[in-house]
This record gives structure tokens, C-alpha cells and sequence, in this order.
């Protein structure tokens, strides 16, 4: 019995021994890693002493040639839509009485720009400044009435093809005289001016300038 604990009190010994021997371990290691910090960050602070630390945000907006060149395939851009109607009459005179017909032709006219016409630089950047050139408003379509709504109002006798042809083309200079006026060009013109404006003003430029062409 008395070996017994002379045994237990041997091995609890042993054991607090090695528990204490263990934390003196990790505390001298604590210590080490405590004072390599500080030494690293001493060396650190003597380092960048006298240095200043500089951030440069670069705000500026670039426009690609990608871009540019997606915007020039577009193409057609319309700025202004007229729709107009036009009645157009001929007459023929026979020995017995006249032929007459007359047909009401309709269409719609759209007024705006071509961007593949568009000079190589037509977008230029400048600093925070982006300038652009149109290509002048025009006529985007020429074949512009709707031979579907056409309708014929009155008609007496037998007319050819040449007749009706003729019509056509009449009524065609008729709706042009009306729709392309100085007016409606300048409101085509200001629509596009705008337009343009808010589009890259969206992207971010601080100043754009649109004009035409000259």
C-alpha cells in the first residue's frame, strides 16, 4: 500500500512537472513571437519614415474605337418622322369628254442621320471634353409612300402603267416640297444634337459638344 502511493504521488509530481515545464514552453514562445513583432514593426516604421504614400484616382473616361465603330454600324439613326398625305389628279381630253384619275397617296418620311457617312474623326477626346460631328440630317428613305395605303379616289377611262408611274413620282415631289423644310430639318437637327448630348453625357464626359458637318 505504501508503495502504491508512494507511486502515485511520484507519477503526479512528474505529471504537474511536465504541465509546468509545457506552459513555461509556450510562454517563452509567446514571448519570441511578442518580440519579433515589435522589432518588425520597428524596422518597418524606421523604413517609411520621411516616405508618403500617394493614391492617384484616374477619373478620366475613354471612348474606345470599338465603341465608335458599333456606333458608325448602326447606321440610320432617325430623328424626326412626318407622315403625309397627298391627293394627285390627271386629266385627259378626248373628243367626247375627259378621262380623270385620282389617286391619294401616303407615306412617311423620316428625317435623321447616317453614321457610316461619318468622317473618320467624328468623336474626339480632349482632356474631359468629347466633340463630335454629324453627317447633316437627310432623307433616310427615298422610297418613302406606302403603296399599301395608296388608294384610288376616282378614275374614268383606261390609264397605263406610264400614267400611274407618273402619278406616283408627282406626289412623291409633292410630299418632299412639304415635309423637307428648313423647319423640319432644324427640329431633326435639334432632336439629334440633344440626343447625342444626353447619350455621352450618361457615359460621364464632363463636357461634350455636337455639331454638323458644315
Amino acid at each position: 500500500m505504501a508503495n502504491a502511493k508512494n507511486n502515485n504521488k511520484e507519477g503526479r509530481s512528474l505529471w504537474l512537472a511536465t504541465v509546468h515545464g509545457v506552459g513555461r514552453i509556450k510562454l517563452y514562445a509567446i514571448g519570441v513571437i511578442v518580440v519579433l513583432v515589435i522589432v518588425a514593426s520597428a524596422y518597418l516604421v524606421r523604413q517609411c519614415r520621411g516616405n508618403s504614400i500617394t493614391a492617384h484616382v484616374n477619373d478620366s473616361i475613354d471612348i474606345t474605337p470599338t465603341q465608335v465603330l458599333a456606333m458608325k454600324k448602326i447606321g440610320e439613326w432617325e430623328f424626326l418622322s412626318i407622315e403625309d398625305e397627298e391627293m394627285v389628279d390627271t386629266v385627259r381630253k378626248k373628243l367626247f369628254g375627259t378621262d380623270e384619275l385620282i389617286r391619294i397617296y401616303r407615306g412617311t418620311l423620316r428625317l435623321g442621320i447616317d453614321l457610316s457617312e461619318a468622317r473618320e474623326d467624328w468623336v474626339a477626346v480632349s482632356g474631359d471634353t468629347l466633340r463630335i460631328v454629324l453627317p447633316r440630317v437627310k432623307l433616310l428613305d427615298d422610297d418613302f409612300i406606302d403603296e399599301a395605303r395608296t388608294q384610288p379616289f376616282f378614275e374614268s377611262g383606261t390609264w397605263s402603267d406610264q400614267a400611274r408611274s407618273d402619278l406616283y413620282h408627282r406626289a412623291k415631289a409633292r410630299m418632299k416640297a412639304r415635309c423637307l423644310t428648313k423647319e423640319n430639318i432644324a427640329s431633326a437637327e435639334d432632336n439629334a444634337l440633344k440626343q447625342f448630348y444626353q447619350m455621352f453625357k450618361a457615359m460621364g464626359y464632363e463636357t461634350v459638344e455636337v455639331r454638323f458637318e458644315r
